[in-house]
């Protein structure tokens, strides 16, 4: 048989052709339709394999095969009962769909396509509903995961001492040799008009269905080259409100069930006082765990080749703003990890100039030259330093989350949230959604992902305003319903409020309500020693044609919560979560989707072969083949279909998941026609460095204080000569006062757009300032216009 297209290094074909992407965003929250089609174009009967990356927080809830004009839709099952299920409808002929999440991580699924005869096709349909996030310009993200980079597992991993069956194992192949076709298409529809979408990926023009602007649709342009994934940014025109929406029950739920019971979903949008806003913390202790694993030298981006900056570089210059953003009278670590992991000080040590100095000096000699990734044992040793009194611990997580032991992980957070807040930042294309966002979660911090022409600073200055926020505390939820209502709360304990981000509350309303009820929620908490609180009106009337997506996502809550629970291994516990994952029919660790086709027919016969799907994955770009890659293989695994007496001594589903190697061994796939060149290769994903942009060289100099010193140094950022600025000071102005004004006037006069970056050391910088009570400070403001060649006024500078 003459075979076309990409081959397995077994020049056998790849079994699926198409994926096609349909989403319907209602305001925040978006249902996601896949249809996956696979063909077989080989002579014997066929198995494929296909394990894949989904958003971490996503409730999967339906999936279904088409083949011919059947349509076999799953159930959910117990998943270790599904996957016997699986077998045996193999083994005696049948043809069977499989669906699972990977025990260690929620973003990584699994599905087997079992069965299909010579020439045949099914058509594989999956849906999910997910909550988009909200980010720092209002913007809403929906990410289409589309890169499944290798997890790395450590070693001595307690959740790895498992079998085999438990552990991921990846098929992986570089992002432009992917051989099957992606198709995406989104419509956006919201009480608001849709202002505009962006997106990391070539999109058709932005297409309004509605004068009012309050439906769109958006498509992917074709020849996405799955070299990153596909992200979406949502920006409505009015300010995000808090919101109430309640969905009536499933007709056929039983009263006082989850599905039976009406729904509600509570989207807060917190409003802090104007003047305990306006005060910055001076005190805190600040730990950075940065990832220095053999991955963060990839280039963070793909868009182009004309400059490639690298992740770890890209994390030295953030480490350098946020340092010296960090106030006077905190106390600072800084961490890093690989196989292995560092630390700068034996314990956190008190801000000054001779600590930031050390600190910066080994920052700037970090290299991603410590192997896997394993950030278990550093986080184990942060959480067992003794917190400093009246100095609340704010850690910053910076990896590219290419990690196995996800849950582990979130645990270990978990169990140590009231000692700290976590703030976790995902860097390039394939960074774990559940770990990113489950260490933000359970941390009591705030997540951000880095990805395509993103840049890390923004991101990180944003989180850094949310930590020296004054803490709110106290929080507390009341409700107050008609007298026949009552309310169970599904989600977790809101335990964290940040200005302008949004909290959700997922509840289960029980008993008699009339149509034109109202129902309240009072959210009080404590701000700055200040008691407040956030009122929301609403009526319970429910919405219709909801197509149970609250049920769902209050559904998929409840699960990931008790499957965080520290008894999670107690079996009453997994008892609750498969049986609330069996009635609502979404996903979770304990269970999976099956489907067999039992109708009428002939057995198929013959031995069956098994073919893995291989996934895109960002580190083939990111790093040379290893000599003889494509000789790296696993030998097919057969098995006699219609009930003949060989079988596979392992169940197939079993084997989904297994240890990843840091050599990447699994199934490996190579196109036939195409050769590597290694020095192109490396030419192309090992960009030379950059030379540091003026304003990280300006932030560099600045003084732990907050000034600035007179000197050659400064006067050569600034574009001037000493003498221009020994000669342009007034005379009874302070060297480093009249220094550290240029520096704030540089900033406001040339780098305004970059205001979010530098903003936190300006005003360390005024402050310093206003301490020296300079007398001539409008003088100075003009002789450094006239100097600067730029128009800042003294209001403009907070002078």
């Amino acid at each position: 048989m003459k075979c076309c297209g990409l081959l397995t290094d077994l020049r056998h074909p790849v079994p699926l052709k198409s994926v096609e992407v349909e989403v319907e965003v209602k305001d925040h929250v978006a249902m996601v339709i896949s249809t996956l089609t696979y063909e077989n174009k080989e002579d014997k009967p066929l198995e494929a394999v296909f394990v894949f990356p989904m958003p971490g927080d996503a409730a999967v809830c339906h999936f279904s095969a088409t083949i011919g004009q059947k349509q076999i839709v799953a159930e959910v099952k117990e998943k270790q009962k599904a996957r016997e299920e699986y077998d045996d409808a193999l083994s005696s002929g049948q043809q069977a769909f499989l669906l699972e999440e990977s025990d260690q991580s929620p973003d990584i699924f699994s599905m087997s396509v079992g069965s299909l005869r010579p020439e045949e096709s099914a058509s594989i349909r999956l849906e999910y509903v997910t909550e988009l996030a909200l980010q720092a310009d209002d913007g809403l993200r929906f990410c289409l995961p589309a890169v499944l980079n290798p997890r790395y597992e450590p070693r001595d991993s307690t959740e790895s001492g498992g079998p085999p069956a438990s552990r991921v194992q990846v098929a992986s192949v570089p992002s432009s040799l992917v051989p099957y076709s992606l198709s995406f298409s989104a419509r956006v529809s919201s009480p608001r008009p849709v202002s505009k979408v962006e997106s990391n990926c070539s999109l058709d023009p932005l297409q309004y269905l509605n004068a009012e602007k309050t439906q769109a649709t958006v498509k992917l342009a074709a020849g996405h080259k799955f070299d990153r994934d596909v992200e979406l940014l949502i920006y409505y025109k009015d300010a995000h409100q808090p919101t109430a929406l309640v969905e009536a029950g499933q007709t056929s739920g039983t009263p006082g069930s989850l599905m039976g019971d009406p729904a509600l979903m509570l989207s807060l949008y917190p409003e802090f006082p104007k003047d305990a806003m306006s005060s910055v913390a001076s005190c805190g202790e600040f730990v950075f765990l940065l990832d220095r694993s053999g991955s963060m030298d990839c280039a963070t981006n793909n868009l182009g080749k004309q400059k490639k900056e690298t992740r770890i570089s890209s994390a030295r210059d953030t480490l350098l703003l946020l340092v010296k953003s960090l106030p006077m009278g905190c106390y600072f670590n800084i961490y890093s990890f690989g196989s292995s992991y560092e630390h700068i000080f034996p314990k956190s040590v008190e801000y000054s100039q001779k600590t930031i100095e050390t600190a910066l000096k080994t920052v700037e000699g970090m290299k991603a030259n410590m192997g896997g990734t394993e950030i278990l044992a550093p986080l184990k040793h942060i959480y067992k330093q003794p917190c400093i009194p009246s100095q609340p611990r704010q850690l910053f997580v910076f990896t590219d989350g290419e990690v196995g032991n996800t849950k582990e992980l979130l645990n270990l957070v978990k169990k140590n949230s009231t000692s700290h807040r976590c703030f976790s930042f995902g860097i390039g294309e394939g960074a774990s959604t559940a770990l990113i966002n489950g260490l933000a979660k359970e941390g009591g911090g705030h997540a951000q992902f880095i990805t395509g022409a993103d840049r890390m600073q923004p991101k990180a200055m944003q989180s850094l305003r949310f930590a020296l926020q004054p803490a709110v505390v106290d929080i507390s939820v009341k409700w107050d319903l008609p007298k026949k209502v009552s309310v169970n709360v599904l989600s977790p304990p809101i335990t964290t409020l940040f200005q302008g981000q949004r909290s959700l509350i997922y509840a289960q309303l029980t008993g008699e309500c009339p149509d034109a009820a109202k129902g309240c929620v009072t959210v009080k908490y404590s701000l700055a020693g200040r008691p407040s609180e956030n009122k929301l009106h609403f009526s319970l009337r429910p919405t219709e044609d909801t197509g149970l997506t609250v049920h769902r996502l209050a559904a998929r809550s409840l699960i990931r919560s008790l499957e965080m629970e520290e008894e999670v291994k107690d079996e009453a516990v997994k008892q609750k979560v498969v049986e609330i994952s069996v009635q609502s029919g979404v996903s979770s660790t304990y269970t999976a989707f099956i489907a067999i086709n039992k109708a009428d027919g002939e057995a198929i016969q013959g031995p069956l072969v098994r073919r893995n799907v291989p996934a895109p994955m960002m580190m083939m770009a990111c790093c040379p083949p290893p000599p003889r890659m494509a000789k790296c293989r696993s030998a097919p695994i057969q098995r006699m279909a219609g009930g003949g007496m060989f079988k596979s001594s392992a169940k197939i589903p079993n084997k989904l998941f297994a240890k990843k190697k840091m050599n990447m061994k699994g199934d490996c796939f190579m196109d036939a026609a195409a050769e590597c060149d290694e020095e192109e290769v490396c030419e192309d994903v090992l960009p030379k460095e950059e030379p540091r942009n003026p304003l990280l060289q300006l932030v560099r100099l600045q003084q732990a204080c907050g000034c600035w010193k007179l000197d050659n140094t400064l006067a050569t950022v600034l574009g001037k000569t000493s003498q221009e600025m020994e000669n342009s000071k007034p005379a009874l102005v302070d060297k480093d006062v009249w220094a550290t004004i240029l520096a704030l006037m540089w900033l406001h006069g040339f780098k305004k757009g970059a205001k979010n970056e530098w903003e936190l050391l300006a005003m360390k910088a005024v402050q310093w300032v206003r301490a020296q009570k300079v007398q001539c400070g409008t003088e100075c403001v003009e002789a450094g216009s006239a100097l600067m060649g730029c128009s800042v006024k003294k209001e403009d500078l907070g002078l």
